[in-house]
C-alpha cells in the first residue's frame, strides 16, 4: 500500500466518522432543545441543516476514499470530472436547502428585509450549477476520447 492510499483511508475514514458523529449529535441537541421548549419546527429544521452538512462530509469521504484510495490513475482531468459533478452537485443542494429554510424563516419572522441573504445563497448555487455545466462542457472527457479513437 502506497502512502497515498494509506492518507486516503485514514482521511476517508475520518470524514465518514465526522458525518456520523455530527447526525448523532444533531438528534441530541434536537432532543435538547425540544425537551427546553424550542418549538418543533424549528428543532426539524435545525435536524436538517445539521443533516446537510453531514451528507456533505460523507459524500467528500466517499471522493477521497474512491478516487485516491482504489485506483492508481493520476490525470488530474479524469478525476476532476469523476469528482466535482458528485461534490458541486451535494454542495448546491445543501446551498439551496439551506437558502430555501432561511426564506421560510425569514417570512415567518417577518424579516422581508433581510431575504437577500437567502436569494443571495440560492443564487450563488444557481451559478455553481451553471460553472459545472461550463465546465463539463468545455474540458474533453478522455473516457469518451478513448471510445471514439477506439471505433476509428
Amino acid at each position: 500500500m502506497t502512502i497515498r492510499k494509506l492518507f486516503a483511508r485514514v482521511f476517508s475514514y475520518i470524514f465518514y466518522a465526522l458525518a456520523g458523529l455530527v447526525i448523532i449529535s444533531s438528534f441530541f441537541s434536537a432532543y435538547q432543545l425540544y425537551i427546553h421548549g424550542e418549538d418543533l419546527t424549528e428543532v426539524i429544521i435545525k435536524i436538517i441543516n445539521s443533516n446537510i452538512i453531514a451528507i456533505a462530509v460523507f459524500e467528500l469521504a466517499m471522493v477521497i476514499n474512491k478516487e485516491y484510495g482504489d485506483e492508481d490513475q493520476h490525470d488530474v482531468v479524469v478525476l476532476l470530472r469523476r469528482t466535482l459533478p458528485r461534490f458541486i452537485g451535494t454542495a448546491c443542494v445543501s446551498l439551496a436547502l439551506e437558502g430555501l429554510i432561511m426564506v421560510i424563516k425569514y417570512s415567518q419572522m417577518e424579516l422581508a428585509g433581510n431575504l437577500m441573504y437567502p436569494v443571495a445563497i440560492i443564487a450563488s448555487a444557481a451559478f455553481l450549477l451553471i460553472a459545472l455545466g461550463v465546465f463539463l462542457k468545455y474540458v474533453p472527457d478522455p473516457e469518451q476520447t478513448d471510445l471514439l479513437e477506439s471505433n476509428q
